[in-house]
């Protein structure tokens, strides 16, 4: 039961009341389109009259449109409603260390244009190269009604200012993004940190999170993150730090992470980590007999995985490390928080053959409770990141509103 905060609430008005009603009735027609009005009712429970107001509201915004007429036995043959999936674009940039993704997506999140940009080390210079690449986005796609931005970050975000508190993986600390791409573009943005944009992801177009209430999206790239849904609730925490477990120390006295601290789960289980081993092995190697082929100087976790999917044994053992340190963590996360699903979202599920096993074992040796959580890759060709960042924009209107 959640208690309401007698020091801060907001009573329900009829406007709240009818602002919850027009979201329910939109997330109908989104999940079960094409359907008509009496449908509508019979779904939803409100009455018919109420469900005309609404969705005729709909239809004059241009969110629904009227499609084709069905049977009926007598009376008025009814319209069947769509959501009009043209009505605007949403642009969403998934900022990573070397490389930024921008798109323009639909309300289903189809990608209509994709393109990237370097990411440059210097934050100033990458929101000007990022402004212009957005206004030419924008010019380009003239008969567009853009909704708005929706930007991922491999960081912290303060939910007061929407600022980028830290990002030790950019090496950007307090930046304020969000006000000079306003600037740019005339259009809202909202920034969320990667994790929290997969967790949404999945929930909004994912194929793992129907009747699900407590959800983790794992993020494992150059760091790791956690996005957590607890009881259907995005949680952030009163800083944003909420899910930073990539900063959790796992080996007391470790290697140092960027971040400051020693030891961080990240630091043995990331993608940079897997390159480490691989280095480490082959410089064994390269002091006895034997020797894999593969890079050895400039190596990418890119370049592993193809390695990996020769059957080079170095990279094979590389990904094996890794992965038995990421189960070690998934464990404690099933322990202490029992979610239904935990989804790991990253390169390295192009590998999950090799290391699904892995992690499984690593799970099942350190936690008793895992049999309740399902431990699930996602596809990296849906883009988790990138549609997160469209979620971000599509849950302003379709998400429920915040009622104290």
């Amino acid at each position: 039961m959640r208690k309401i905060d007698l020091s801060n609430f907001q009573v329900a008005t009829s406007v709240t009341a009818r602002d919850i009603n027009r979201r329910i009735v939109l997330n109908l027609i989104r999940s079960h389109q094409p359907i008509s009005r009496a449908d509508l009712a019979r779904h939803s429970g409100l009455q018919r009259s109420t469900v005309s107001v609404i969705t005729e509201q709909l239809v004059k915004e241009r969110w629904v449109t009227e499609g084709a007429s069905g049977h009926a036995l007598r009376g008025r043959k009814p319209r069947f409603l769509h959501l009009n999936k043209e009505r605007v674009g949403i642009i969403g940039i998934n900022i990573r260390p070397a490389m930024t993704a921008i798109a323009l997506a639909d309300l289903d999140a189809h990608f209509l244009a994709q393109e990237s940009l370097p990411t440059a080390n210097d934050p100033q210079q990458f929101i000007a190269e990022l402004s212009a690449r957005l206004r030419n986005l924008i010019k380009t796609h003239p008969t567009i009604s853009y909704e708005g931005i929706g930007v991922s970050l491999p960081g912290r975000i303060d939910v007061a200012s929407q600022k980028l508190v830290f990002a030790p993986n950019l090496g950007w600390t307090d930046i304020d993004l969000k006000t000079p791409l306003e600037e740019a573009t005339g259009l809202q943005v909202e920034l969320e940190n990667a994790a929290n944009a997969c967790a949404l992801a999945e929930v909004w177009f994912g194929r793992h999170a129907e009747g699900v209430h407590n959800l983790i999206a794992l993020t494992v790239s150059e760091g790791i993150g956690g996005g957590l849904i607890l009881n259907g609730q995005i949680v952030r925490g009163p800083s944003g730090a909420a899910g930073e477990f990539g900063h959790v120390t796992m080996v007391e006295d470790g290697l140092a992470c960027r971040c400051g601290n020693h030891g961080c789960w990240e630091v043995y289980a990331s993608n940079t980590a897997a390159v480490r081993y691989y280095e480490q092995a082959a410089s064994r190697q390269r002091n006895g007999k034997a020797q894999d082929k593969g890079p050895e100087s400039g190596l990418t976790f890119d370049d592993v995985l193809r390695l990996a999917e020769q059957g080079a044994p170095k990279a094979l053992e590389a990904l094996h490390q890794m992965a038995h340190y990421l189960g070690a963590g998934i464990a404690l996360l099933i322990t202490g928080l029992a979610p239904d699903v935990i989804v790991i979202v990253g390169e390295l599920t192009r590998a999950w053959n090799q290391i699904g096993p892995v992690i499984e074992e690593s799970i099942k040796s350190r936690c008793f409770t895992h049999a309740g959580t399902r431990v699930i890759p996602t596809d990296p060709a849906l883009q988790p990141r990138l549609r997160g960042t469209i979620a971000l924009v599509l849950q302003k209107h379709f998400g429920a509103p915040l009622v104290a």
